[in-house]
């Protein structure tokens, strides 16, 4: 499907995102966080969404990849109408084309860090040995190789992020959403993960975004979005000169 002809969006845009207005109810009032967001998302580049908090920052995202439903607007993700799809076919849709990397790492409890960073290739249908090794190559480029047989509970904060990455590219995403992927991590272990993001998720065909507000990484932007009360206020490719 051709985005060229709506609103303007280029037709190799990645995400293309028109009018999104998102209002939430609080008793008898509508609080109004996003105020007709027009952006692209280009393939090819590390997108950095910035701003204070309750700017916006992670309802956008979360917009842009099919967990939360605009008010108004639309989203086109590679060509495809994510909110003109059905319940089934979105989930299949974000299963096939979506890594998520969120600030819960929301593992799960009872199987080892191998089979966590395994399961969306086991949910698409991957044997679960083949899925397993696959995971362990990543697991191996973020330095915690030497964890898969453990359990989520035996691990650092920062290694089950790192699990949760892994968990997020295993599948080779096109598009990847990550919030605050090295909050929890130590310079280091941060580079490590941001050129392992760069090398596995920025290629022509694919596209990251990055919610951060991690100002050791922000170098390393492709394009920064900055978000201000729900509306975007800068949009280039270093911040702007105030911060």
């Amino acid at each position: 499907m051709d985005t060229s002809n709506i609103g303007g969006c280029a037709p190799e845009a990645a995400i293309c995102a028109r009018g999104i207005i998102r209002e939430f109810e609080a008793g008898q009032t509508t609080i109004r966080v996003l105020h007709g967001i027009d952006t692209d998302i280009r393939p090819g580049e590390l997108t950095y969404v910035v701003g204070e908090s309750g700017s916006g920052k992670t309802t956008l995202i979360s917009i842009m990849c099919g967990i939360l439903w605009p008010t108004e607007g639309e989203v086109k993700v590679f060509g495809t109408d994510i909110y003109k799809l059905s319940d089934t076919e979105l989930v299949k849709f974000r299963l096939n084309n979506i890594g998520f990397i969120f600030q819960q790492y929301n593992l799960i409890p009872s199987i080892d860090v191998a089979s966590n960073a395994a399961v969306p290739l086991i949910a698409q249908g991957v044997p679960r040995d083949e899925a397993r090794e696959r995971a362990k190559v990543l697991l191996d480029k973020l330095n915690i190789g030497n964890q898969a047989d453990k359990l989520p509970r035996q691990l650092s904060g920062g290694q089950q992020q790192r699990v949760a990455i892994a968990r997020a590219l295993v599948h080779e995403p096109r598009l990847v959403v990550c919030d605050e992927p090295t909050a929890a991590l130590d310079a280091s272990s941060g580079r490590t993960v941001m050129d392992l993001l760069r090398e596995v998720a920025v290629a022509p065909d694919r596209a990251c975004i990055i919610v951060t507000h991690d100002n050791r990484i922000f170098d390393l932007a492709d394009r920064i979005i900055e978000l201000e009360d729900g509306r975007i206020t800068h949009d280039g490719t270093t911040m702007p000169s105030d911060h």
